[in-house]
Parts: C-alpha cells; sequence; structure tokens
C-alpha cells in the first residue's frame, strides 16, 4: 500500500478525486490478485487441518508454479524454500516429483499414469455450439469452486463424457486440464482391476486418496469396467463391491477435486453412476460439415480441390475424427514411399479398408467392399449424381472417364454430363 507521506504529497498535487480513484483501482486489483490463489490456499489450509503433510507439500508446489507463472518470482522462490527447509530428507530440487504415484499391493502394476502434455501435438476439437457451452461452464466452475463458502455445494467436480471409439474423449479431457493448469492423471485399468477378492476396492480407495492430495484432473477411461449396472446378473458380487465402493470415494472426495470419466458403453452405467456426475457430455460420430474440416485439417500438406474434399467427406460418413486422421495419416506415408503425389483412387482404397469395423452397419464406405467396379458406379450415382461425377468416379476407380460412362449407360442411366 501507499505510505501515508506518499499519499499526502499526492493529494496536494493532483485532485482529490484523481487520488481516490486510483487507490479504489488498485485496491481492486490487489484483491483480484489474492482471489486467483484462494483454490490453493484452501487446499494447503485443508490438509494442514488434516495433517496431511503430502497435500500440503503437493499444493504448496502447485502454488509457487502459478506465482511464477504471473510474475511473481520471489514469493514463489520463498514458498519453495519453505518446503526444502521443512524437509528433512534428501529429495529432488524439483517439488512436483515428489507425488509417488499409487500403486497395486499384489502387482505394483501404477494405478495411474502421467500424461506429459509436452510431448503430445494434437488437432483443434470440432464440437458443435452447445457442447462447447457445456465445457467452457465446467472449467469456468472448476477454477473456482474449491473457494465458494455453501455447504450445500459438496462433492467433487465431475464430468462424464461418453460415445463412439475415436470422437475425441480422451482428447477433451487432456485439453480441460490444460485449460485448468492442472496435471492430467489417467487411471489404469490393468492395474486397478485386482483378480484377488477385495483388492479392486482398496485400489480404488488409493486411487482417490492421490486425486484428493494431488492437484490434478484425475481421468478414468473405458469408465464402465468398474462402474457396469450392478443388477447385471452375469456379473459376480465382486463388481457390486467394486461399483459400491467407487461411489463411496468419489463421494467423500470433496470439491476440490476434478474428476472425468469417459465410456463408449453409456448404457452400462449403473444409474447411481449417472447421478454422480452433474456434467455429461454425447459426442457423436462428426458430421458431413465437421468431416470436411477435419479432412482439410488432417489432409495437409497433401492437396485435394474442394469438390475432392467434398467427396471424401461424404465417403467417410460413420467415420470417427480418428477415423478420419488415421486415413490421412496412412496417406502422407504412401505418398513418401511411393515418392508421388496421392491420388483420389488411393484415398478411396484406404477408406475402405477402414470402414471395415465391428459395427458393419456404420460406415457408408463399407456397403462398397467386395463389389465390382460397375457396382460401385451404380451404388455412388445413385447416391449423388452431382457429388459422383463421371471424372470424379473416374479418379476414385483408377478408369478412364469414358469407361465410367459406358458403365452408367449400361445400368440404364441417361443421364448427360
Amino acid at each position: 500500500m501507499l505510505c501515508l507521506d506518499f499519499k499526502i504529497f499526492l493529494k496536494e498535487t493532483v485532485s482529490p478525486h484523481f487520488i481516490d480513484k486510483y487507490l479504489a483501482i488498485y485496491n481492486n486489483r490487489l484483491m483480484k490478485t489474492d482471489i486467483r490463489f484462494m483454490n490453493e490456499v484452501f487446499r494447503i489450509v485443508n490438509g494442514a487441518l488434516r495433517l496431511d503433510v503430502n497435500k500440503v507439500r503437493n499444493y504448496s508446489a502447485f502454488l509457487a508454479d502459478k506465482l511464477d507463472d504471473v510474475g511473481e518470482t520471489s514469493a514463489a522462490a520463498r514458498l519453495r524454500k519453505m518446503l526444502e527447509e521443512t524437509d528433512h530428507q534428501l529429495r529432488p530440487a524439483d517439488v512436483r516429483l515428489l507425488r509417488a504415484l499409487p500403486v497395486d499391493a499384489e502387482s505394483r502394476f501404477p494405478l495411474v499414469e502421467h500424461v506429459q502434455f509436452k510431448n503430445i501435438t494434437e488437432p483443434p476439437m470440432h464440437l458443435s455450439q452447445a457442447q462447447w457451452d457445456v465445457v467452457h461452464e465446467f472449467i469456468s466452475i472448476s477454477k473456482s469452486y474449491g473457494s465458494i463458502d455453501n455447504n450445500e455445494l459438496s462433492g467433487a467436480m465431475s464430468f462424464l463424457i461418453f460415445g463412439p471409439p475415436g470422437t475425441g474423449k480422451s482428447r477433451l479431457a487432456r485439453h480441460i486440464a490444460k485449460e485448468l493448469g492442472l496435471e492430467l492423471y489417467v487411471a489404469r485399468l490393468d492395474g486397478l482391476i485386482s483378480s484377488f477378492l477385495g483388492s479392486t476396492s482398496k485400489n480404488i480407495r488409493a486411487l482417490f486418496d492421490f486425486a484428493a492430495k494431488t492437484p490434478c484432473v484425475l481421468f478414468l477411461d473405458e469408465f464402465d469396467a468398474i462402474a457396469k449396472i450392478r443388477s447385471d446378473n452375469q456379473e459376480m458380487g465382486e463388481l457390486k463391491r467394486v461399483v459400491n465402493s467407487f461411489l463411496q470415494n468419489l463421494d467423500t472426495l470433496g470439491r476440490q477435486s476434478i474428476v472425468i470419466a469417459a465410456t463408449n458403453h453409456e448404457s452400462l452405467l449403473d444409474a447411481a453412476v449417472w447421478r454422480r456426475f452433474t456434467y455429461r457430455l454425447a459426442l457423436q460420430l462428426p458430421s458431413l460439415d465437421q468431416r470436411n474440416q477435419m479432412w482439410t485439417e488432417f489432409s495437409a500438406p497433401l492437396t485435394f480441390s474442394e469438390k475432392e474434399l467434398n467427396v471424401l467427406a461424404d465417403l467417410s460418413e460413420g467415420f470417427s475424427g480418428s477415423d478420419i486422421r488415421e486415413t490421412c495419416i496412412r496417406l502422407k506415408r504412401r505418398s513418401l514411399v511411393n515418392s508421388r503425389p496421392v491420388q483420389m483412387n488411393d484415398a478411396f482404397l484406404v477408406i475402405q479398408n477402414l470402414s471395415l469395423a465391428g459395427d458393419e452397419n456404420r460406415c457408408f464406405a463399407v456397403q462398397l467392399n467386395n463389389k465390382d467396379i460397375p457396382e460401385i458406379v451404380k451404388i455412388l450415382r445413385e447416391r449423388d449424381l452431382r457429388l459422383y461425377s463421371f471424372a470424379i468416379l473416374a479418379e476414385l476407380l483408377a478408369v478412364s472417364k469414358a469407361t465410367v460412362h459406358r458403365l452408367a449407360h449400361q445400368e440404364g442411366e441417361y443421364h448427360g454430363e
């Protein structure tokens, strides 16, 4: 704050109205700066009151990182020095390395995997505005939820993402963690689910204990493996105990923690599990416009014309974003290995191959597999005459335009072009 003598000097040289206004703005900025770190302060106090040294140390280190990010390097250095002085054991210089990952008691497999963001480069997410609204609300509330003084607002911040494989559930979890400035830990189901009776519930408890003590986003991928309907007669009683254990641990986790779960099989989830997730998002297979955007982004530096991109977007109906990206990666490999530009026929062959998925009715292109050229011409011309012109079909099938014209004529088509 400004000293009294300096305030008197200012009031004698500048108008009192200006000084009062300036001091109000200055105090406002100080308050905003303090509020930014209240979540971490509350978590540190919570850990201290519970005599949880690991939680105090982890969140203190996290606060030091945030202070560094906003330029408060002196305060960050003092905080780290306090942490070092109160630790009498030999430890790494980077306090963040102190967070020991939980492991299964019998196999010693780790229960979580730390995601290294710096090693990941990802394309942008393609969501509708309504979907982005849900994501942005979750991120906004998560940033200040832990500091809200309201006993009715209990429980962890929880987000359930569901939809077909390859629609971006894991990518969205990474996006949320990055936006929140938190580390992301993915639960490893191979370590979490134990063959020993009762051990899985213990592992779930260890997992949530870790999440309560560590500033992070806990991501439960393939969530249905531990949250199936408890009335399933084909499952043993152990699964029911696992679901009960998960519900109890999530209820007691507290609002200072963030949990994201994802599943491809939302119909298998227990009804009580749904009630624990106050934010939910369904990710569908991309629309025609979204597929067109994905082809444009993923195919670079391959060169397709606008009309060719429209054809590829249509042919890939039923593909996920991951499928389209994989198609483009395969085409780029072809181009490098064969030392020639990619042709539409190359793309057509890869799309046909990747359309072979578990759900045979999902992808349009699966109808074109094991068909001869005349049949393919007939199917595509009936689908869209303008889009699948003779010239485009010639490129897709690697035949001449005259051949396509003749085949269409043989099928009884008399539309001129």
